[in-house]
């Protein structure tokens, strides 16, 4: 009996590779057309989820939304036309003082981009998006044929020092939050301390600590993409939920501190989290970034100056009072698609940060921690943005891309939200553990 079942396991699994080879090579054989047909329909089938877009509170007005085709990288028409099934609209504040008045000017923004996204999905919009808090909404939503808005924080400056502000953020509708931005706040050590190696907490504040443990108790993912190194090793070490990176890429292809080094990613393999992929072009390949910057910049110097506007950098730009730093932000919203519309008329332009450079670092994660611990991000109106994924309505390009470099369907589901839910799901597990003190 033994010999008869292990015989008919043998033979059912020899069918299997059978059929997987014949499948690829089927795939192999098949025509762009074909190919591009094949990823249209995965593409439909599967949920599409992006997990950082800058929002700008002026867009969500009754006379100005997302329901037109703004010049927005994200908006409605636009997520229609690419696919784009989800958007995580990002409640950003930028760093200032560590004060009692900054922490109350920060609040205060944050409510604001709060109410704007409740604003589009209860007011502006509602037959045409929908706000999720867990994955089931999220399922529920896209088969009913509307677009989805998640929301996250970047950067936890507005909680000031109360740590009930958490939940506050939390019940309205926050999912993850990143502790820090560009510069060391309150609760933990930023990233761009690397510049010039000084750092305030050395990691985590002991506010920060707490509020570690809070977002664990509420269900809140915990993002490290702008955090220090030192203040990811200790948020794993703290956390009892798997954490994320809402937008970062690999540092080892691109050597910027906005990324994940392959120690940074063992340890958020270790510790069951993912990493969202980000298409951001100085993020992904410095080479080819470096020399079209130089040219787009010299673009966007004589934009700029048509405008009456003074051009930065971003590392001047980071330097700037909130207020000054949201009209460049304006401004360069603005800027972009006539820049785009000059470069398209230019002939001898060095190579742009592409689509496929872009699947190279997805190519890369998979291979250092596994697919199940790797997504996508754009950071689309605050930066993100490549060629061939410019905005929303480029999205199927991704997929697209995915599958002509062989990714199954179950793998790219996996990609564009599987994981990141999954992670979602599992914080909210042990939200009610916590809550139900078995943890």
């Amino acid at each position: 009996m033994k010999i008869s079942q292990s015989y008919t396991m043998l033979s059912l699994l020899c069918s299997v590779v059978f059929l997987s080879t014949s499948c690829k090579e089927a795939e192999h054989n098949e025509t762009e057309e074909q190919i591009l047909a094949r990823a249209k329909e995965i593409h439909e089938r599967v949920i599409t989820l992006d997990t950082h877009c800058d929002i700008n509170v002026n867009n969500f007005t009754d006379s100005i939304n997302y329901t037109q085709d703004l010049d927005t990288q994200i908006t409605l028409p636009k997520m229609k036309e690419g696919g784009l099934d989800v958007a995580w609209f990002i409640v950003y504040t930028g760093q200032d003082s560590l004060t009692d008045s900054g922490y109350a000017k920060a609040y205060e923004n944050a409510i604001a981009k709060f109410d704007a996204i409740h604003r589009l999905t209860e007011e502006i919009a509602p037959n045409d998006i929908e706000l999720a808090l867990t994955s089931d909404d999220v399922r529920r939503i896209v088969k009913s044929g509307k677009k989805v808005a998640m929301i996250g924080i970047e950067n936890g400056y507005p909680v000031g020092t109360d740590i009930a502000n958490v939940e506050k953020f939390y019940n309205l509708g926050a999912r993850y939050m990143s502790l820090s931005h560009n510069g060391h706040s309150q609760l933990c050590d930023s990233n761009t301390g690397e510049e010039d190696d000084i750092w305030l907490h050395n990691g985590l504040s002991e506010l920060g600590k707490d509020v570690i443990k809070e977002m664990n108790r509420l269900g809140m993912m915990i993002d490290v993409s702008h955090p220090s190194k030192e203040s990811m090793r200790q948020m794993i070490a703290l956390t009892k939920a798997p954490i994320i990176a809402s937008h970062s890429s690999a540092r080892a292809l691109c050597d910027h501190s906005r990324n994940l080094d392959d120690e940074q990613l063992e340890w958020l393999r270790e510790n069951g989290g993912v990493i969202q992929t980000v298409a951001f072009k100085s993020y992904l390949n410095t080479e080819k970034n470096d020399k079209r910057v130089a040219m787009e910049d010299e673009i966007a110097r004589e934009i700029a100056d048509s405008m009456g506007v003074t051009w930065m950098e971003w590392k001047e730009v980071r330097q700037l009072p909130a207020e000054e730093r949201e009209a460049f932000f304006d401004f360069y919203v603005k800027m972009v698609p006539l820049r785009e519309k000059k470069l398209s008329t230019m002939t001898d332009l060095p190579p742009a940060v592409n689509v496929s450079d872009f699947v190279d670092h997805i190519d890369y994660l998979i291979e250092k921690i596994g697919i199940r611990h790797v997504g996508i991000s754009s950071d689309f109106d605050g930066g993100g943005g490549i060629e061939g994924w410019s905005d929303a309505s480029e999205t199927f390009n991704v997929t697209l891309e995915l599958v002509k470099r062989g990714y199954s369907e179950e793998e790219i589901d996996m990609l564009w939200s599987g994981n990141l839910l999954r992670v979602l799901d599992e914080v909210e597990a042990v939200a009610k553990r916590i809550q139900n003190k078995d943890v």
